[in-house]
């Protein structure tokens, strides 16, 4: 290993004190080996010897079930260059996702590629633990230096002359043992916390489905119903439908083929529903079903909002990262498909079947993956966007989604999607009593976003102090600094770079 410049007394000066006993110094000045994998790739096999790449690091694991095999002979080779990775070394991706960590914490054979680097502490000398390099290596501190060494234009890498250099503080060994210990201990109650709100996130997803589920069985509307006296049967309500959808599309001036009515024998398939209330088909309650463009349009800086099913969600369209194209192509296109104030905009390519009603008073255009459908009279726009995501029109809309590389919800299977309608006048109280459910849920769920963001912060504040000294109380660190082991950082590097000369001679 090529000796590496150590930093000068200004460059220290410029660094966060440290206590007593600790130094700053360059990561090539405390270690043993820092080298990186294979700089070619060997032939992928089906079964072979593990060949490690940074896709390869999830959640600070390797994944060893998806990753490449390689032969025998490529692996031995690859052995004889470095490659292999020991138990206690750490890796750390320095190639297109600079700072993906892992630590090796067993035996097995297998190598990696040159995008990760492999990182080994002096083992002969007891020099430094590879949990406390593992955690140097997940703070912001490490991070943001590694960011800042990358270079190459096609594809940005930290090389490993610039890696050795970058920056770390050494404490003394038993404080490195303590600090690892407190860190996991901190992040093992934080990772409690982060799992429980996780959790409640589900149970939120649970119970927004339960909601609506109630809702359109008539559960949130029985009392209201109760106290009524002229709300229509079924019979004159599934008659008002069918007059409405005529007269809409006649007024359309296209001729549109009516979806047939649901038989008996679907009928009986379907849940009971309370009085007055019925089932239909989805094209029998919209006169209009139309999507964007079945192909790429050119785009523009500026001009009129293109969106496409990714921005389509059920708490509104997120405009903050859509394309844009021209005014005079936006003219063309809203010829067959153009979306008005509330019109139902339907997910129906990508991640199909999430409803919003358009609640927005200017122009955008929809792509090939959104549907927009219009509503007859009968139909409260907000009612049709809830019952489209409960789970029972969910379930069909995925049914009905066909393709494998390209998904696609296709117009003329949307419309059979069946589900439950009453009056107008109730269906507006059901999205009441949804609504003021749900807002409920937003706000806990806001409140669970905001936690889970703390918590993140949280994280990097716990690694700030334990590499700036202040993670371990007064006792704990009366602790450490009694054990027999325990000697100044200065000391050890010492002992560090005797073993390096002692190495190199060999």
């Amino acid at each position: 290993m090529k000796t590496i410049k150590s930093l000068t007394e200004a460059e220290i000066a410029e660094l966060p004190i440290l206590p007593d006993g600790w130094s700053w110094v360059r990561l090539g000045e405390s270690i043993e080996v820092l080298t990186d994998g294979s700089h070619f790739s060997p032939k992928s096999i089906g079964k072979g010897y593990p060949y490690i790449t940074v896709k390869d690091i999830k959640n600070d694991q390797i994944d060893f079930d998806n990753c490449s095999k390689i032969s025998e002979d490529d692996y031995n080779n690859l052995v004889k260059s470095g490659c292999k990775p020991y138990k206690g070394d750490v890796l750390f991706s320095k190639d297109g996702t600079v700072g993906k960590v892992s630590l090796v914490s067993f035996e097995r054979d297998f190598v990696v590629l040159s995008s990760l680097a492999i990182i080994r502490p002096f083992t002969s000398i007891n020099s430094s633990n590879s949990k406390f390099l593992f955690w140097v290596f997940k703070s912001s501190h490490f991070l943001n230096q590694a960011l800042k060494s990358k270079k190459g234009v096609a594809i940005r890498r930290i090389i490993l002359r610039d890696l050795k250099a970058l920056i770390i503080p050494f404490p003394p060994l038993p404080e490195q043992r303590a600090i690892v210990s407190k860190i996991e201990q901190l992040f093992s109650e934080l990772d409690n916390g982060i799992a429980n709100l996780k959790l409640a996130q589900e149970q939120l997803k649970v119970y927004r489905q339960a909601v609506l589920k109630k809702a359109f069985e008539g559960e949130l509307t029985k009392k209201w119903r109760e106290q009524q006296t002229d709300l229509p049967n079924t019979q004159n309500l599934m008659e008002q439908i069918r007059r409405e959808w005529e007269e809409a599309t006649k007024a359309s001036g296209k001729k549109t083929k009516a979806v047939k009515n649901l038989t008996e024998a679907e009928l009986e398939e379907l849940s009971l529903l309370p009085e007055g209330w019925g089932w239909v088909k989805l094209g029998r309650v919209v006169w209009s079903v139309k999507d964007g463009p079945h192909y790429s349009p050119k785009y523009e800086e500026n001009g009129i909002p293109f969106i496409s099913g990714g921005n389509v969600r059920p708490s509104g369209v997120d405009f903050s990262n859509v394309k844009y194209i021209s005014k005079e192509l936006h003219e063309e296109l809203s010829k067959r498909c153009k979306p008005e104030l509330n019109d139902i905009l339907y997910t129906k390519g990508g991640t199909t079947g999430v409803a919003r009603v358009n609640t927005y008073d200017f122009d955008f255009d929809v792509w090939v993956h959104v549907a927009v459908l219009k509503t007859i009279k009968s139909i409260y726009p907000f009612y049709l966007q809830h019952v489209l995501n409960s789970s029972h029109c969910y379930r069909q809309s995925q049914k009905y989604t066909h393709g494998v590389g390209n998904q696609d919800l296709g117009l003329t299977r949307m419309i059979l999607i069946t589900l439950p309608i009453c009056s107008f006048s109730e269906q507006e109280v059901v999205v009441q009593e949804i609504e003021t459910r749900l807002s409920v849920c937003d706000k806990i769920e806001q409140d669970i976003e905001t936690n889970l963001e703390k918590a993140e912060a949280l994280r990097q504040s716990i690694l700030k102090k334990a590499f700036e000294g202040k993670l371990l109380n007064e006792r704990e660190l009366a602790e450490v600094r009694g054990a027999e082991d325990w000697e100044p950082a200065e000391v050890l590097l010492e002992r560090i770079k005797a073993e390096r000369v002692k190495n190199g001679k060999k």
